[in-house]
Formats: C-alpha cells, sequence, structure tokens
C-alpha cells in the first residue's frame, strides 16, 4: 500500500499511580483500554477508511510511574507480554483494519525485578509484529541498563527493530527519545520509513525542543513522524492540560503536515505517500542528506566515548539488581562528576 492515512489519536490519560490498591489499578487499566478501543473506532468512521496507522500516546493505559519500588510497579501498572492487554489491543487493530501503535509498561519474566517501558504495533491482522523497548529513560530502567544480561537473552537485533510491513517499513520511537537523534537514526540505518512516536509532553504554541527534534528527525532521515500526544494526564496533582496537544504528522523533508490543538482530538490525521518519500530518498542531490552521511568519520569517536556507562543495574556477578530509590539521580550525579573529571564538561 504506497498511500494510506496516519492518525496521532490525542487521548486524555488517567494515572493509576495515586489509585489504592492492585485492583482498583487494573480495573482503571482496563476502562482505559475500552476508551481507546472507542475512539479508534470513532475516529475511523469519522475520517475514513483510508486510515491504516493509528499512533496513541505514551503510557496511555497507565500514566508513568510516581516513585516507589520496580515491583509495586509491576503488579500496578504494567502488563505481561501475552497477557490480555496485548489481545485487546490486537482486536482493536484487527477490528478496525488498523495497524495500531503505542505505549505501555511490561513485565518481563526474564527480568523479574525490574519493568520496561515498550513501544509496540500490532498490525491488522491482529499481530504484534514490534515490540521496542525504550533505552533512554531519565527515571526507569531500560535494557541499557542491564544491556549484557538483555543482549544475551534477546540478541543485538532487538534493540533497534523495525517491521516491514503493507504501510511500508515502521519503527517506534518513545517519548523524550526524538531528542537523541542516535535513537532514530539507528532505526533508519535498519530501514525505518515511518517513526511511530507516543510520547506525553509539554506542548506549546512555541517550538519545544521535543517539537524541533521531530522536525529534525524527519528531515535528517528523511522518514515520516507520526506524533500522539496526550490530551492532558489526569489523577495526578500535575496541571491536568500541562501535557496536552500538538499531536503532529511530520513529513521526510521536515514539515508538519498537520497538527491538533489542545484536547482529545483525531484532528491529527493526513496521508503518508510511501512512493514520494521512496523517490525522494533515491533522488541524487544535496538535499539527500540521508544519502551523504560519512559515518566511518564517527566511528571511533562513538567506539571510544563514554558518557554514561551500561549494565547499571548488574552487579559484579552480572545479576539483576532492582533499582534504589534515588539510583537514577545518583547515576546522572556520577556521570556528569565523570565528565566534568575528563574536562568534557566545565
Amino acid at each position: 500500500m504506497q498511500r494510506y492515512a496516519a492518525l496521532a489519536l490525542q487521548m486524555h490519560v488517567e494515572s493509576v499511580a495515586g489509585l489504592p490498591d492492585v485492583a482498583s489499578c487494573r480495573a482503571r487499566i482496563s476502562q482505559s483500554l475500552e476508551r481507546m478501543a472507542a475512539q479508534v473506532a470513532a475516529s475511523k468512521a469519522f475520517i475514513g477508511p483510508q486510515v491504516r496507522l493509528v499512533v496513541l500516546p505514551e503510557y496511555f493505559l497507565t500514566g508513568y510511574p510516581m516513585g516507589g519500588a520496580a515491583a509495586s510497579w509491576r503488579a500496578r501498572g504494567c502488563v505481561a507480554v501475552d497477557g490480555p492487554e496485548y489481545e485487546r489491543i490486537a482486536e482493536v487493530a484487527a477490528s478496525n483494519g488498523v495497524f495500531l501503535s503505542g505505549n505501555l509498561y511490561e513485565a518481563d519474566e526474564h527480568f523479574p525485578d525490574l519493568y520496561f517501558q515498550t513501544s509496540f504495533i500490532a498490525d491488522d491482522a491482529g499481530a504484534i509484529v514490534l515490540r521496542y523497548r525504550r533505552l533512554i529513560s531519565q527515571f526507569g530502567p531500560t535494557p541499557y541498563d542491564v544491556l549484557d544480561r538483555y543482549l544475551d537473552v534477546y540478541g543485538a537485533d532487538s534493540l533497534f527493530p523495525v517491521a516491514d510491513t503493507r504501510l511500508g517499513r515502521l519503527a517506534a520511537v518513545a517519548s523524550e527519545e526524538i531528542v537523541f537523534p542516535e535513537i532514530a537514526r539507528a532505526l533508519a540505518l535498519r530501514g525505518a520509513e515511518v517513526l511511530c512516536h507516543s510520547s506525553s509532553e509539554i506542548a506549546s504554541s512555541a517550538l519545544t525542543p521535543k517539537n524541533v527534534a521531530k522536525r529534525a528527525r524527519a528531515y535528517e532521515n528523511h522518514v515520516y513522524v507520526v506524533s500522539a500526544n496526550s490530551a492532558g494526564l489526569g489523577g495526578i496533582d500535575l496541571p491536568n492540560a500541562s501535557v496536552d496537544g500538538a499531536s503532529q504528522v511530520v513529513d521526510y523533508e521536515g514539515r508538519v503536515l498537520v497538527e491538533a490543538a489542545s484536547g482529545e482530538s483525531m484532528a491529527a490525521h493526513t496521508d503518508i505517500d510511501l512512493d514520494a518519500l521512496r523517490a525522494y530518498r533515491r533522488r541524487p542531490g544535496m538535499f539527500n542528506v540521508f544519502s551523504r552521511q560519512r559515518l566511518a568519520l564517527f566511528r571511533d569517536v562513538y567506539a571510544t566515548a563514554e558518557i554514561q556507562p551500561e549494565n547499571g543495574l548488574l552487579d559484579g556477578t552480572g545479576r539483576v539488581v532492582a533499582p534504589a530509590a534515588d539510583y537514577f539521580r545518583s547515576a546522572q550525579r556520577e556521570t556528569i562528576a565523570a565528565l566534568l573529571e575528563r574536562g568534557l564538561l566545565t
């Protein structure tokens, strides 16, 4: 399918963090699933059958963890990789004839002391065709924190997955990872044509860092970016509209094709033209910047440089350890101190 419509569905997200027990958390997750299902169906019915890709906001089922132990969030806010939540997501995708991408928290049997934030893509037949674990996070565990063990279990190909589908080569970027050029570049180097970006971010009529980054990632890699923001985050003390609005679709030249205002909205939908993207990528010239990369120039710089070390949640024997309450802030403070000592910061 060379041309179809993509929708960045802007949904309100209800947090489970303040609920009193696991049962109430699981009930809210179920409610959020059904609200998502209804909005996907209604949005496609309103826009038309050309909608084939729908991207949901970040952590649309739960909001984000508000501190506490990893074991507690596993019970309250995480889904199993083969759990009923994924079954329902697959049903929604299949019943609406869409590829459905979103972001949630997963429990992984191989890492019982941790959880991972995962972006997924379900195809229109109801199969989960892509599962991407967020690699850079300020306050949550990632595969990078247990990298050696993670690679032993899943292999290197698991880090930057790309799904070759009827809608083109699809990949996912989680939240603030859009501001790290290496994530999108790694996916583009594996063939990605459309980046599904689930986010819950501060929006503004002025350009924000993330919105600058979406345009940059789209242009420098010649990919579409379908970016779904939340329509507010309820159930916590943060003002509800702090993360509300500006869901958008950016084309392979860095142009914002459509953008939602604030509130729940299906306004951010437009066509994805794969033929045009592929023709642009094949055309020689100054503006085809992806084809002009000289990656060998940077090989030694990246190979010898270190900012934040990997395996921070593996002990000396290679055993996974749960993060202490202040682990993530402490790790960043130690990183900054090391950069100062090496003269990279002044």
